[in-house]
């Protein structure tokens, strides 16, 4: 049996079983779209969380319990009469035909950039696609992944600026306008600023962001055990000595 045949086999097996699980487990008979919405959000986030840590294990792990979900749509939506997994799939496949005439078709790419102003294009075309650049962002997108998205969705129709370091003045205007006015609307204006630069410099900012977060995790953990093994309340420390051992887990993360 081919590598492509055990796939299929296995995909099939989690059909099965999903017919199952809907016919005689209470619980997952008693669900609805509405009802695994919450669920569904919760694990692509802790998909998006083991792709953070590039942990390949717990990667393929989470990919199963959101590979479920999309399964069990399916299952709901068959019984509906509505669509079913093939139908899923189809759509998928036939999108992805479409959106790739330099694979399938005659236009030409050369590289993931031309590829990129290339799809912009044909969303526009698709039949009940995007009518207009920004009409494809999800309202529910978290705030730093939809702002990249419109910078990068004008960008690929020409809306921006035309040498990347150009935006730095924009940044420091921003930030300069922060610092009068310390207000929600300033710091919005920051942030934007700041995602335009990371998206100029192919940076991904919501990836950078929770690395960040990672590190300061680890970082203060580092601070509460030494606390610990030393007998010490935090809210005892001074601010220098938890900044100590603050230095201390920043040395070992470089040493390491």
């Amino acid at each position: 049996m081919s590598r492509r045949q055990e796939q299929l086999k296995a995909f099939e097996r989690l059909l099965d079983i999903m017919d199952d699980l809907r016919e005689k487990c209470p619980w997952d008979r008693k669900q609805t779209f509405d009802s695994l919405r919450q669920n569904t959000i919760e694990e692509t986030y802790e998909l998006a969380t083991a792709i953070s840590r590039h942990d390949m294990n717990e990667i393929s792990k989470e990919l199963g319990d959101v590979l479920l979900h999309v399964v069990f749509y399916a299952k709901m939506g068959s019984e509906t009469g509505d669509f079913d997994i093939a139908d899923v799939c189809n759509r998928l496949c036939d999108k992805l035909v479409f959106r790739h005439p330099h694979v399938y078709g005659e236009a030409a790419a050369q590289n993931a950039e031309e590829v990129s102003h290339l799809w912009e294009q044909v969303k526009l075309k698709e039949k009940g696609g995007n009518k207009t650049v920004l009409g494809g962002i999800p309202d529910s997108l978290p705030s730093i992944v939809k702002a990249y998205r419109i910078q990068d969705k004008v960008a690929n129709v020409g809306f921006d600026w035309e040498k990347r370091e150009d935006v730095w003045a924009k940044v420091k205007e921003e930030i300069a306008e922060f610092e009068e006015d310390p207000s929600e609307a300033e710091l919005g204006d920051v942030l934007f600023a700041l995602i335009n630069a990371a998206r100029l410099y192919k940076l991904k900012p919501d990836n950078a962001l929770e690395q960040t977060n990672l590190k300061f995790i680890r970082r203060f953990n580092y601070i509460e055990s030494r606390a610990k093994e030393q007998g010490r309340d935090l809210k005892d420390m001074t601010l220098d000595e938890m900044e100590a051992l603050w230095q201390e887990a920043k040395a070992l993360e470089r040493a390491a």
